[in-house]
C-alpha cells in the first residue's frame, strides 16, 4: 500500500502529517521524503545505519573527430542541449533530460554516453522502520529523476509505504504521487490554500488516485473551502487545530504527536479507512 502526501503549495504541513501517518500506523512502515529540493523529515527522527548512493543522469559527450556535423542530434533534442556549427559541436549538460535520442540518431558513433551527478539517495532506520530520502545536487533542475530513483529503490510491496512528496503541481509531484494507492491532500482554510489545493485535487484526479483531504491550522471558518469539497466529492478526513504550541515543537524539531498526541487517534481512524478491513 502507497500513501502520498502532497499539496498544491508549499507550507501546508505535508512532513508533519506524513510523519504523523507513519508514527500512527503501528507496523513496520517505509517513509520516503520524496522532495528531494529540501527533505527534512530525517532532522524529526533519530536514524540507525545510515546508507549513502549517488544518482547520475545521461548527459551526451562528443568525439569532435568523428563528428560529420549534419546536425541530426540537435534536431532531434526538444530542449536545445545541443548546437552544430561549422566544424565545431556544443553541448549544454544542464539542459539534457536524458532521452538518450542523440545517442541514437548517430549513425558515426561522436556520441558516448557520459555521465552527471544528480544527487544522493540517503536513508537509516528508526526502529523497525525505514526512512529513506534524495538530496538534489546544487544546481540540478530537475527532481523527476532522482523521485523515481529513490522509489525504485526503496518502495516495499510488503509494508506500508508513505510519501512525502513536493510542493506544487509540477512534474515532481506527479511523479511522486504516480502509483500511489490514495492520496492525502494537505491544504489550509485560507483563498491561496484552496487555489492550490483546487489545482492539486486536478493533478490526482488526472492520475486516477483516489484522494482525501487534510485540513491543517483549522479553526478560522472559511466557507469556501467546505463547499468546494462538497462539489468535488473529496472527503474531510481530519482538521489539525491552529496551535502555537505545534508550531514551536515543529521549530525544535518535535513532530505534530508529541505535541498534540490525542491525534494519534485520528491519525488511526484515517489509516483504518485508507487501508480497508
Amino acid at each position: 500500500m502507497i500513501i502520498a502526501v502532497a499539496s498544491g503549495k508549499g507550507g501546508t504541513g505535508k512532513t508533519t502529517v506524513a510523519l504523523a501517518l507513519a508514527q500512527s500506523a503501528g507496523e513496520e512502515v517505509v517513509l520516503l521524503d520524496a522532495d528531494v529540493e529540501e527533505p527534512n523529515l530525517h532532522l524529526f527522527l533519530p536514524l540507525e545505519g545510515k546508507e549513502v548512493e549517488e544518482v547520475f543522469r545521461f548527459v551526451p559527450e562528443v568525439s569532435q573527430e568523428r563528428c560529420n556535423f549534419c546536425g541530426q542530434c540537435r534536431e532531434i533534442c526538444r530542449f536545445n542541449a545541443l548546437s552544430v556549427f561549422p566544424g565545431v559541436i556544443l553541448t549544454f549538460p544542464e539542459l539534457c533530460h536524458g532521452c538518450y535520442g542523440c545517442l541514437e540518431v548517430c549513425k558515426e558513433g561522436a556520441i558516448s554516453e557520459g555521465r552527471r551527478l544528480l544527487g544522493r539517495l540517503k536513508a537509516g532506520r528508526w526502529g523497525k522502520n525505514l526512512l529513506a530520502y534524495g538530496e538534489l545536487e546544487v544546481g540540478e533542475a530537475m527532481a523527476s529523476p532522482l523521485i523515481k530513483a529513490l522509489k525504485k529503490k526503496y518502495l516495499s510491496p510488503d509494508r506500508l509505504n508513505i510519501v512525502d512528496c513536493p510542493p506544487g503541481t509540477a512534474c515532481p509531484m506527479l511523479t511522486a504521487v504516480r502509483g500511489a494507492d490514495f492520496c492525502l491532500l494537505v491544504t489550509e482554510p485560507t483563498p491561496f490554500g484552496l487555489h492550490d489545493l483546487a489545482q492539486a485535487a486536478q493533478a490526482v484526479e488526472s492520475l486516477g488516485v483516489p484522494a482525501g483531504v487534510v485540513l491543517n491550522r483549522a479553526g478560522s471558518p472559511y466557507p469556501e473551502l467546505y463547499d468546494f469539497l462538497r462539489q468535488k466529492g473529496l472527503p474531510l478526513l481530519l482538521e489539525i487545530p491552529f496551535s502555537r504550541k505545534v508550531a514551536e515543537g515543529y521549530a525544535r524539531g518535535k513532530g505534530l504527536l508529541e505535541t498534540m498526541p490525542e491525534l494519534e487517534a485520528e491519525f488511526k481512524k484515517i489509516l483504518a479507512e485508507v487501508l480497508g478491513p
